[in-house]
């Protein structure tokens, strides 16, 4: 059986801004205010994604939203044309406007959770999008992600689509920044390891005191239910509250997992023995666990530079490829440490830096900004063709960025009805691209 794992980007979207949103997140906050640079950034990512697949990864390509959400304003009770709405709700509630003009779609580690064939009971690759309720901008976007994946993921014997969870507090979902597939081997089913901040209800479970932990862990049982996965091959392990209250308010912002290989801080997780235990059970034994002392690189140097929010790929040789943010080399200390690994015996071979700047800004690095999904020969049919990334497409892409997104974005300019129109110009033409037909509001109303 062919198996083959792709790495699915998100587009940045042309509102790309810095509005200090997310609480929790260092780089959010202290970037807050700052001009942004819709262009470059999604020219970034699309040279990140571009190099990959120039290598033989297997790259996919998602959308950004609809912004400003002039629904999301109606709702909240500003009236008249769609100019009236923008200039009212950034006049009368600045704070409710940049929220409705904010999305966090770019990072799609965020979008959802998803196993693959091998792993579920009916066979078919399951979505659950996350319902991100942690946050007022990022909680208006799992009906669209609903949308986009049923587009490149055709709902049918391939693919299955499950609901957002009920938007609750106790059933806080972040999607795959809190989930990683580990497999013994390629081909063989997985074991998915779900990682989560707190319980939802009273479990007597520590709980972290200066930032919320936005993953539940009743919302992690929930998805492993969902998607049909066997018990035995599923851990759930809680992330240890000092490292959400450092900053690292999801887990890919402290380990990364790859086939058999976790890379993990030592203060990921709140019992790493216990943890490590689970895993290698569940792995019979094979686990590759690489775990960073604090000693040479602390929980703060872990969450300035995303060191553990990099992507592990499988290169042809068995060795695996690190790829990381341009932050981890200019860190010396940082660089030290990987420099280290590369020349250990162990799995990381080579390293691979890109200059994210702009995602980073916002608190994401490689790893936010892909999804990662296992496809069998199968699945690959059913797929929707027209979002893998070629270097025709990533050309095609790469010249529709430079046609219709600005170089400069302050946070005055969101207000400007022009935008709004820019926006829809942009993704009404990319919707024509990638083939995914009417998923935003706008194409579907008008």
């Amino acid at each position: 059986m062919s198996v083959r794992e792709f790495n699915f980007d998100g587009l940045v979207g042309p509102t790309h801004n810095y509005s200090g949103l997310s609480f929790g997140n260092l780089a959010s906050k202290e970037n807050r205010g700052e001009v942004a640079n819709p262009r470059a950034a999604a020219l970034q990512g699309l040279a990140k994604m571009h190099a990959l697949a120039g290598r033989g990864f297997a790259q996919g390509v998602l959308p950004p939203h609809e912004r400003p959400d002039i629904a999301a304003l109606r709702r909240l009770g500003f009236t008249g044309t769609e100019p009236q709405v923008i200039e009212r709700a950034a006049r009368e509630a600045p704070a409710l406007f940049a929220a409705c003009a904010s999305a966090s779609a770019m990072w799609t580690a965020n979008a959802a959770t998803v196993s693959p064939a091998a792993d579920t009971a009916d066979g078919r690759v399951h979505f659950t999008p996350a319902n991100l309720n942690n946050k007022l901008h990022r909680a208006m976007e799992p009906e669209t992600t609903a949308r986009i994946l049923r587009a490149v993921f055709p709902e049918g014997p391939r693919f299955a689509h499950h609901d957002p969870l009920p938007s609750s507090p106790q059933l806080g979902d972040e999607g795959a920044a809190n989930h990683t597939r580990l497999i013994a081997a390629p081909g063989e089913g997985g074991v998915a390891l779900f990682v989560f901040g707190a319980s939802g209800f009273d479990a007597g479970l520590p709980r972290p005191q200066r930032f919320p932990a936005r993953q539940t862990l009743e919302a992690s049982q929930a998805i492993a239910r969902q998607h049909g996965l066997d018990s035995q091959r599923v851990v759930f392990a809680q992330q240890d509250p000092r490292a959400i209250d450092a900053g690292a308010f999801h887990n890919d912002v402290i380990s990364v997992g790859h086939q058999d290989v976790l890379f993990v801080h030592e203060q990921a997780f709140l019992e790493p023995a216990k943890t490590k235990s689970e895993l290698q059970r569940a792995l019979a034994g094979r686990l590759r666990w690489i775990e960073v002392p604090t000693a040479q690189v602390s929980l703060e140097e872990a969450v300035a530079t995303y060191l553990f929010n990099s992507q592990l790929l499988s290169q042809p040789d068995g060795s695996m490829l690190l790829v990381v943010p341009e932050e981890c080399r200019a860190t010396p200390r940082v660089w030290e440490y990987l420099q280290r690994l590369v020349a250990s015996a162990g799995p990381v071979r080579e390293l691979l830096a890109f200059d994210l700047r702009e995602s980073m800004r916002n608190g994401g690095g490689p790893a936010c900004l892909r999804l990662r999904v296992t496809l069998e020969e199968a699945d690959r049919a059913a797929l929707n063709p027209a979002v893998v990334l070629d270097a025709a497409l990533h050309e095609r892409l790469a010249a529709w960025v430079h046609r219709h997104y600005r170089d400069r974005l302050a946070a005055p300019d969101l207000a400007d009805p022009l935008l709004l129109d820019e926006c829809r110009t942009a993704l009404d033409e990319l919707s024509g691209i990638l083939a995914l037909g009417s998923v935003y509001p706008f194409q579907r109303d008008g």
